[in-house]
């Protein structure tokens, strides 16, 4: 896995997606546990997802933020979209990102459009195929998607020709 360092004196903005209270039963009644997930972005690059777990909301989304600066991934664009359709999977969420024409804006449902608004991408269409409404899993699909975006220039180079070539 690669680390991605930032540098000094970007900005990284956190969004909570989602927010689940978790209960377990005990002697003396029920105990209270709340998971979030959080996404940071710098608005132009990068992007992270992580889950925080703890006893109060506020000490899960500080988890969840430290842990997403910990799997920054950078996003691939060709101008204000994605250099290419993919379509990627984590559990049972399967998610379909597509380039758009200038203009079209993030077409997204919440979890899939923080990610890409995040992460500076400003025209792409989206979909979430399947039966699954899982945050969760929604998101960490989106990021593999991200993941397995090339730019032109890698794929050049994969093929091992110029990029005058093409």
């Amino acid at each position: 896995m690669v680390r991605i360092t930032i540098p000094k004196g970007v900005e990284l903005t956190e969004r909570v997606i989602a927010i689940n209270r978790v209960s377990k039963v005990v002697k003396g009644g029920k105990r209270f546990k709340f998971s979030v997930l959080v996404v940071v972005g710098d608005g132009e690059r990068y992007i992270g997802v992580g889950m925080g777990k703890a006893r109060e909301i506020p000490e899960a989304v500080r988890k969840g933020i430290e842990r997403a600066k910990k799997n920054l991934v950078e996003v691939k664009k060709v101008g204000n979209t994605i250099p290419h359709p993919i379509v990627a999977n984590f559990g049972a969420a399967q998610v379909l990102l597509r380039p758009a024409a200038p203009g079209t804006g993030v077409i997204a449902g919440a979890v899939v459009r923080a990610i890409m608004e995040l992460g500076g991408v400003k025209d792409v269409l989206t979909k979430v195929i399947g039966r699954t409404s899982n945050p969760i899993n929604v998101a960490y699909a989106t990021v593999e998607a991200v993941k397995a975006l090339r730019s032109p220039d890698e794929i050049m180079k994969l093929r091992g020709k110029d990029q005058q070539q093409a």
